[in-house]
């Protein structure tokens, strides 16, 4: 077992590059989207003449300004778009029909910058952003969503109206150690024993990931879960995701109500309050998916632990964690596995724009059932997907030097070449 819980020294950096590019020129660009929304980018530029390809990344909150992939591209002559969302450092808020807003302004800027071929980089929680993105461009503007998962607001109009919006399509797609979406991501690691929302350590022993009754064991032990124990365990991450979701809909049912009372009694100061309230929800322990730590389900070349530490019994009751705030409305687009839309299992079939898939063997939040899932999914025609060594952001194996984000950024430039 690991000396450290942490993973990484700053899991925040674990995305970025380790060696500065060659000679290149940057420019910045500041975007507002349909809904006045303000998202920022970095345009990285090899010096010489603007490239007719640019390669765009974009994720619901983390910094891509120095992606690891940045580097590579422009070493191979592109440009890339490393675009940061409204949301930047803190998805409490984000709610993936305005993060869609921000994607769509990007690719206008990079359509009037006069770019001849655009190509989304999406990796990790930017796969799916992607995904949807590609699903909702192609269609007629009139078919797309109209509202978010959340309803339209009470007195007319919607938070998340995609139908009245320009959504150029991009020209090819790359999904980097893309999981299936955010909701899909957490519904898997939440902790399915939490039985009371308010209660941090309240718990239901016959759905306790991590009591040894239940076949939990430390290294250097072995984990084992029985079928039977691991199918009563996915049925109660799924009614709990159920019970938020009813949670986050009558919070926002009690706002919607007081806002109806406005409408008609303007000075109504109890109304006023009610409605402006923005109650938060506070979702505790989404560090408990066993195949973090029974290594014979969904078997791959991964280590023990979770995606940022080696002991999740532990993390799990960590103040900090996935959707630990979120507003309702982001809850239900971004964190909910059964409302929100930004998922390959909704979005997959109506991406047909050329395609590459990496997955790397030792990811520790991406399973081998899982990436075979998208991969299947994906409507191209043109289609390539690769396995390589490494960890979710392609550091490498125990007992390896192969960086598998230098191996996977060799896949990509090639695959643009042939493009």
């Amino acid at each position: 077992m690991a000396t450290r819980i942490a993973r990484y020294d700053n899991p925040l950096r674990a995305m970025e590059f380790t060696r500065e590019p060659g000679d290149y020129r940057i420019e910045s660009h500041g975007l507002v989207a349909a809904d006045s929304g303000n998202s920022q980018a970095t345009l990285w530029l090899p010096r010489g003449e603007r490239p007719r390809t640019v390669v765009s990344l974009l994720h619901p909150q983390a910094n891509f300004t120095r992606h690891y992939a940045v580097p590579p591209l422009l070493e191979a002559g592109h440009a890339v778009f490393a675009h940061n969302s409204r949301c930047l450092g803190n998805d409490s808020t984000a709610v993936h029909e305005q993060l869609l807003m921000d994607a769509a302004a990007g690719l206008l800027r990079l359509r009037e910058l006069g770019f001849e071929r655009i190509v989304l980089l999406g990796n990790s929680g930017g796969g799916s952003l992607y995904s949807y993105y590609l699903q909702q461009a192609a269609l007629p503007p009139e078919q797309r969503v109209a509202d978010t998962p959340a309803g339209p607001t009470p007195l007319g109009g919607a938070r998340g109206d995609l139908r009245k919006i320009e959504m150029p399509m991009a020209d090819a797609v790359v999904f980097l150690a893309a999981h299936p979406g955010e909701g899909d991501f957490l519904l898997q690691v939440i902790d399915a024993s939490v039985s009371d929302e308010s209660d941090p350590a309240s718990c239901l022993p016959s759905l306790d990931l991590y009591d040894a009754a239940n076949g939990f064991c430390l290294p250097p032990g072995e984990t084992r879960y029985t079928d039977e124990f691991v199918e009563r365990y996915r049925a109660g991450q799924r009614a709990r995701v159920e019970r938020i979701d009813a949670r986050a809909r009558k919070i926002l049912g009690v706002r919607t109500a007081a806002l109806e009372r406005l409408a008609e009694q303007p000075d109504d100061r109890d109304a006023w309050r009610a409605a402006t309230a923005d109650t938060l929800l506070t979702t505790y322990r989404t560090e408990a998916d066993p195949r973090c730590v029974d290594l014979t389900l969904d078997p791959s070349a991964r280590d023990y632990g979770s995606l940022f530490d080696h002991r999740p019994d532990l993390i799990n009751y960590n103040p900090r964690g996935f959707a630990r705030t979120t507003t309702p409305e982001a809850w239900l687009s971004t964190w909910s596995g059964l409302s929100s839309r930004a998922s390959f299992t909704r979005c997959g079939s109506d991406v047909t724009i050329p395609a590459l898939m990496i997955n790397y063997t030792g990811d520790n939040a991406i399973f081998p059932s899982e990436a075979e899932a998208i991969f299947e999914s994906l409507g191209s025609a043109d289609k390539k997907f690769v396995e390589l060594p490494g960890d979710h952001y392609g550091h490498p194996l125990a007992g390896s030097d192969a960086w598998g984000r230098d191996l996977a950024l060799a896949e990509i430039t090639d695959w643009l070449a042939g493009l």
